[in-house]
């Protein structure tokens, strides 16, 4: 153990360990962001109200029991920097850090109390092979285990790779993800409250074609949770 911190101590000399958000150094106790970086965050506090704003996204649209994002996510700040790192360079371990965090608060709330699952929105397999990994995934792993809860990333499947959601309209958005998610094993959903996760929320489109198809498998309840939303 003494020489492994050792080791640790010699290469963090040469390759200091810094925040992704300030590129300040961290400290012994910090990991990818600094105390103060945390502490910052543009949160959202959605997990804590009911009727918050991002629920009203999915209102007549999806049934949704909660929805709740760690912060918000806005051009050049710290939640789109932390989302960056996630899914373009390859800070897989970011995903699941991120996870822990939020379920750490998601597991105090009363909204998120019944919910017994987590499961991403799928990556369609041409796409997660190119990636290497899905970030939503790594996200909910994260989130699974702080509340002590399981994970299913075999229940939910994405049977069509469509273009990117990016500068897409929301009428767009909604047309190049309906019908394309599939629950594989209905009979298991009937008692199932659902923690639906994703890496940011635009639109909602994403989220509301997942949760339809998982309602009308016969889920118990379908909640939401995000790292960032990108409030319009």
């Amino acid at each position: 153990m003494f020489a492994v911190q050792l080791l640790k101590d010699f290469i963090s000399l040469f390759y200091p360990e810094v925040c992704l958000c300030c590129g300040e150094g961290l400290g012994d106790q910090e990991k990818f962001i600094c105390t103060i970086c945390l502490y910052k965050l543009p949160k959202t506090n959605f997990h804590l109200h009911g009727e918050n704003e991002l629920k009203k996204v999915f209102w007549g649209r999806a049934e949704i029991n909660a929805a709740a994002a760690l912060g918000y996510f806005e051009k050049g700040n710290a939640i789109q920097t932390l989302v960056h790192e996630l899914k373009y360079r390859n800070k897989k371990e970011l995903g699941t850090y991120l996870g822990k965090y939020y379920g750490q608060e998601l597991k105090k709330s009363a909204l998120y109390q019944k919910c017994d699952t987590v499961i991403p929105v799928p990556l369609h397999r041409n796409k997660l092979k190119r990636r290497g990994y899905n970030q939503s995934a790594l996200f909910g792993r994260g989130i699974a285990e702080s509340m002590g809860i399981k994970e299913d990333e075999d229940l939910l499947v994405r049977n069509s790779d469509t273009a990117t959601q990016t500068r897409k309209s929301r009428m767009s958005r909604w047309q190049n993800v309906h019908g394309i998610f599939e629950v594989t094993k209905k009979e298991s959903l009937k008692d199932m409250n659902i923690l639906l996760v994703d890496d940011v929320i635009t639109t909602g489109a994403t989220l509301e074609a997942c949760a339809c198809a998982l309602n009308e498998a016969g889920a118990a309840s379908v909640s939401i949770a995000s790292i960032g939303y990108a409030a319009k």
